[in-house]
C-alpha cells in the first residue's frame, strides 16, 4: 500500500538545491484518496488538541529566550486516551493504514519516548514530526519513521531559511522529507504558520510556493489550523487550493466530522488530497466510527 518511489531530477529553485519528481511520477501517486491517521502526544499522552490554543514551547528547533514564559498556559485538549501511542500505531499496522503522523507537541522526554515507541511498532509506517532538525532526525528514522516532518526549523524570522532547508534536505534525503505547511488565513491568503501555529510567517501557500518547495521534499502535510480540533467542518477553500497547485502527495488536517466530510475533501481536492481525521473519531473520543472511516479508505483505494 505504500507509493511507488518517485523518480528525481536535480533542481534549483529559489537558492535552494533538491530533486523533484518527474511530473509523471507525481501524477501517478495522486489517483486515490487515503485516511491518514494520526498520533498526537502531549507530554507523553495520546491527545487530540485544539491547534489554535498551542502555546510556544522550549524545543530543540526553537530555544527559549529571556521573553519566553516559564510556564505557558494549557492548550485546550479535547481527548486524553488511556492507550499509549504505540498501542495506536499497532492498530493502524494491523489495519494497513501506512503514512500516518506521529507529532510531539513538546520537547519533554515523554513524548519523545512514546514517539519512538510507536514508530517501533509500527516499522516503516509512520511520519514524525515535532521539533525535528538535522541532528536528531536519524534517530528517528533509524527507530522506524518512514519520513520526518519538519516545519519551525526552515523559517527563520518569518521567511524560509534557505540554509537551514538545505541542510534539512542533505541530512535525510528529500524522499524521507515531509514539510509541514500548516496555514491559517489571513485577508485573501493562506500564510505558513509555525511555532506552535502562532507565528505567521511572510509564506504565502499558493501555485509558486508549492511548486518550488515541492523539489525539496517527499510530500507535504497541511493543517487547517483554523479549523484544527474543532470539529467545525473542513475548510473547503484551502482543500481546493491544494488539489489545485500541490504537485506531490499531500495531506490535509481539519475539521472533518462526517463520511461527508470525507467525500467533500475528494471532491474539493480533485481525488489528489489525503485526509487526516482526529477529534471527530470514536477512537478520540467523537462519534465518527474509526471503522467506517477505515472501510471508507479501503473502498477508495
Amino acid at each position: 500500500m505504500s507509493q511507488p518511489p518517485r523518480t528525481r531530477r536535480p533542481s534549483q529553485r529559489g537558492g535552494v538545491v533538491c530533486c523533484s519528481a518527474s511530473d509523471s511520477q507525481a501524477a501517478s501517486a495522486r489517483q486515490t484518496v487515503k485516511f491518514r491517521p494520526c498520533i498526537d502526544i502531549h507530554k507523553g499522552k495520546v491527545k487530540q488538541i485544539v491547534g489554535s490554543t498551542l502555546r510556544d514551547l522550549p524545543s530543540q528547533d526553537t530555544p527559549a529566550t529571556s521573553s519566553s514564559s516559564s510556564s505557558p498556559s494549557e492548550p485546550v485538549t479535547n481527548f486524553e486516551s488511556d492507550r499509549s501511542a504505540a498501542e495506536y500505531a499497532s492498530m493502524y499496522a494491523a489495519d494497513s493504514l501506512p503514512g500516518g503522523h506521529v507529532i510531539m507537541l513538546g520537547a519533554d522526554s515523554a513524548s519523545q519516548e512514546a514517539a519512538l515507541g510507536a514508530l517501533n511498532a509500527f516499522p516503516g509506517g509512520l511520519h514524525v514530526g515535532g521539533g525535528i532538525t538535522p541532528e536528531n532526525a536519524g534517530l528517528y528514522l533509524d527507530a522506524g519513521a518512514s519520513h520526518v516532518i519538519v516545519t519551525s526549523y526552515v523559517f527563520r524570522e518569518g521567511a524560509v531559511d534557505e540554509d537551514r532547508l538545505r541542510r534539512m534536505v542533505e541530512a535525510v534525503a528529500p524522499e524521507r522529507l515531509v514539510l509541514d505547511l500548516s496555514c491559517r488565513k489571513k485577508g485573501d491568503h493562506y500564510y505558513v504558520v509555525t511555532d506552535r501555529w502562532q507565528r505567521f510567517t511572510s509564506l504565502v501557500v499558493d501555485g509558486e510556493s508549492l511548486g518550488r518547495l515541492a523539489d525539496c521534499c517527499d510530500e507535504f502535510l497541511v493543517h487547517g489550523v483554523d479549523v484544527e480540533g474543532m470539529k467545525l467542518g473542513i475548510d473547503e477553500e484551502l482543500v481546493s487550493l491544494l488539489g489545485k497547485y500541490s504537485p506531490i502527495p499531500v495531506t490535509y488536517a481539519g475539521g472533518v466530522r462526517s463520511l461527508a466530510d470525507l467525500e467533500i475533501v475528494k471532491a474539493a481536492g480533485r481525488g489528489a488530497v489525503d485526509v487526516t481525521v482526529g477529534s471527530a473519531l470514536d477512537i478520540f473520543g467523537g462519534d465518527l466510527p474509526y471503522r467506517e472511516v477505515v472501510e471508507w479508505h479501503r473502498s477508495q483505494l
